[in-house]
């Protein structure tokens, strides 16, 4: 009781300006990226907008970390309790992070049908894992049709017309090809496997490398290359960058990342991938990455950290994050807007994302890249069949799959 009294004695002597009112200090927030140039100006831009607004109640400071090292420094000081309050990203992590545990926060107790309702109802998807909401999504990539418009006036709709008019703009005795990708990458080839129904795992998680939609869209990519003739025999992505630039390109299936290295000499155009006539018309379904805003699991500032989450992913700072960082936002509302609806850039990944597949986010992802890598050289390099490939590529996963989960 004594302490009680000598409590309410010294608030009313603030109250009347006979001692100093107490300062409180400010929750501190630590955000982790890996954003450079544009991207990471935009993001500093919004955050100092955020402590602006909510000056001597929360700061958000900022580190950007080397995107190399960006994966293994999270999974090796969050569970510590060494790293930040909040992180951003993509999702193919996610589930290895969760299984191993103290990495990520769910938030399903901070996440209101408002907030779920904000966003592209695939990209929350890529936020969820076992049936539990892990982060809000703040943007997404796809890969796309880009194309040469001096070359290509209107781009192709279906793959019939794409190899028609690629065929046309090929002559490979002059390096010259109608369409160039880096085809004997697995996570590009998926937009076509994907369009043909595959995958690399079933509803239960079981492994799918060699199902008979997979096979197909192998023997589909191999028509174009060995039959039809449109694809250059070694699609590094230094040499599709160099043939698009040389005007010997016409079409290139990539995503955002590629357009920084477009010649300021070559007037390009984004599209929609074309659908698919040997698959009844279906769309080619690229992969969708999307990056995310994850409580880190240690935070003493859980509550804090998800406002401004919540805020980061809001429509007003997806505008910023979409005119000025160059990112395609995973806020619907952010495509109301009259300069990012003009865009050409945005205005084509929206519209591809809506037919995209979010990458899977299971733990178990981190197995088939080398053993898929290694099939589509095989088949390629025309060593193997696209059946005999993906037979080998389906024991290897098959194989590490098991032996992960008896852990």
């Amino acid at each position: 009781m004594t302490h009680l009294r000598t409590l309410l004695a010294a608030l009313c002597l603030c109250a009347v300006g006979l001692l100093p009112v107490p300062s409180f200090a400010a929750t501190e927030l630590v955000l982790w990226h890996a954003y450079r140039a544009e991207e990471k100006a935009a993001l500093e831009k919004v955050v100092a907008e955020y402590n602006k607004a909510n000056e001597g109640k929360v700061k958000v400071t900022t580190l950007a970390v080397p995107y190399d090292a960006y994966a293994d420094k999270i999974s090796a000081t969050v569970p510590r309790g060494k790293g930040p309050d909040l992180f951003i990203f993509a999702q193919d992590r996610l589930g290895g992070w969760i299984e191993a545990g103290n990495t990520v926060e769910p938030i399903d107790f901070f996440l209101d049908d408002a907030t779920k309702k904000r966003f592209i109802p695939t990209t929350m998807e890529a936020m969820t894992y076992r049936g539990t909401t892990y982060g809000l999504p703040l943007n997404y990539k796809v890969i796309t049709l880009i194309y040469n418009k001096k070359l290509v006036p209107t781009p192709p709709k279906t793959s019939g017309e794409m190899v028609t008019m690629a065929k046309k703009l090929t002559d490979s005795k002059a390096g010259r090809f109608g369409l160039a990708y880096a085809y004997n990458d697995f996570y590009y080839h998926a937009a076509v496997m994907n369009g043909f129904g595959g995958g690399v795992f079933d509803a239960k998680g079981a492994p799918t490398m060699n199902s008979p939609a997979n096979v197909k869209s192998v023997e589909q990519v191999l028509k174009w290359k060995n039959k039809d003739g449109i694809l250059p025999a070694e699609p590094s992505s230094a040499l599709i960058t160099s043939l698009f630039n040389e005007g010997k390109a016409a079409m290139v299936f990539s995503g955002p990342w590629f357009l920084g290295e477009v010649s300021k000499n070559v007037e390009y155009g984004l599209a929609t991938l074309p659908t698919l006539d040997e698959n009844k018309g279906t769309p080619m379904k690229p992969w969708m990455t999307v990056e995310g805003v994850y409580v880190a699991a240690p935070s003493k500032n859980k509550e804090a950290a998800y406002d401004f989450a919540k805020f980061l992913t809001d429509a007003g700072p997806g505008k910023t994050l979409a005119l000025e960082g160059r990112q395609s936002p995973s806020n619907t509302a952010v495509y109301q807007d009259a300069k990012v609806a003009a865009d050409p850039l945005l205005k084509a990944m929206k519209a591809q994302v809506d037919v995209a597949v979010p990458m899977p986010n299971l733990p178990e992802m981190s197995m088939v890249w080398t053993p898929a890598t290694s099939a589509m050289n095989t088949v390629f390099k025309n060593t193997a069949t696209p059946k005999a490939a993906l037979d080998a590529a389906q024991k290897s996963v098959a194989k590490d799959v098991a032996g992960l989960r008896k852990k």
